[in-house]
């Protein structure tokens, strides 16, 4: 297995794309916007310096990196020769089986499809597909290049075979790869998202405010940052839609999104990514000052 195709060139896609190249083999990173795909690869080739500066890679490492990795606007011509594709688009439901429904047709009979979601079924999507036995979940954590797990997700089809080569496949990018099975929100967000959901509510509730909360949970329970200050950094549209699927697949009250969750989507207040959500980073994507709504 050496050329592998990524979709989307968002923080997953060229996370995931620099991981793979990183490791020697040949990426195809795939969107649909050039723009996209210039700023993915110069996240890239920031990352790449931070590591030469900490001395954990050297130059000639980092040119071989950025060399391994080719763009296209195309997903025929992208996927042609590829052995994988790891799908890293929008956490979407319609536009994930459009894309492997594409993907399906463009990619050699031989090549596995793999989808980064953190919450949407692998079965549902495999369904779409000539081939749900080569249909498996490959979910990815953030920051890809530093974050060691990989959930490896099976659907309802997904073959031994092709779940084998993914736990090995996954062994040889410096991951520890978890297999799980295919329930909404898997093991990780199931866990997580109802946690950073009960953080919204006791914001909301006005038991504490964004720091105390924050706190409490860094310094009480070691987490290495705060629920809310987290869900900025996942983005709160992300998190509403993991939310989403999971009240949708179990109909369990429990992972019902808050209200206050709700409306700071509706509003654009997204976190990191638009600049502010529980925290103002309009200044710095430091979480150190609270958004004006909550100060």
């Amino acid at each position: 297995m050496k050329n592998i195709a990524v979709i989307g060139a968002g923080t997953m896609g060229n996370g995931i794309a620099h991981t793979f190249a990183q490791s020697g083999f040949k990426v195809q990173l795939i969107d649909i916007s050039e723009v996209s795909l210039k700023r993915g690869m110069n996240t890239i080739a920031k990352n790449l310096d931070r590591m030469v500066a900490k001395e954990k890679i050297s130059e000639a490492d980092k040119a071989k990196t950025l060399g391994n990795i080719q763009t296209y606007t195309n997903i025929t011509k992208g996927v042609k020769s590829a052995s994988l594709v790891v799908e890293a688009a929008t956490e979407n439901l319609d536009l994930k089986l459009k894309i492997f429904k594409e993907l399906d047709e463009a990619c050699p009979g031989d090549t596995i499809l793999a989808t980064n979601t953190s919450s949407i079924s692998i079965t549902q999507i495999g369904a779409v597909t000539s081939r749900p036995d080569m249909v498996i979940g490959m979910h990815f954590m953030n920051p890809v290049p530093i974050m060691k797990l990989v959930e490896i997700i099976r659907g309802y089809n997904t073959s031994d075979k092709v779940t084998n080569t993914i736990m090995e496949l996954s062994k040889t990018l410096g991951k520890i790869p978890t297999e799980v099975n295919d329930y909404p929100g898997f093991v990780a967000n199931r866990i997580l998202m109802p946690m950073i959901n009960e953080a919204i509510e006791t914001l909301y509730n006005g038991v504490a405010g964004v720091s105390e909360i924050d706190t409490v949970m860094k310094l009480g329970m070691a987490h290495p940052m705060g629920p809310l200050q987290l869900a900025d950094f996942i983005g709160l549209d992300v998190c509403l839609s993991i939310l989403n699927v999971m009240y949708d697949g179990f109909k369990n009250p429990k992972y019902a999104p808050c209200p206050l969750l709700v409306n700071m989507v509706r509003a654009g207040k997204l976190g990191v990514k638009s600049g502010e959500g529980f925290y103002d980073y309009t200044e710095s994507r430091k979480a150190e000052k609270i958004a004006k709504q909550f100060s």
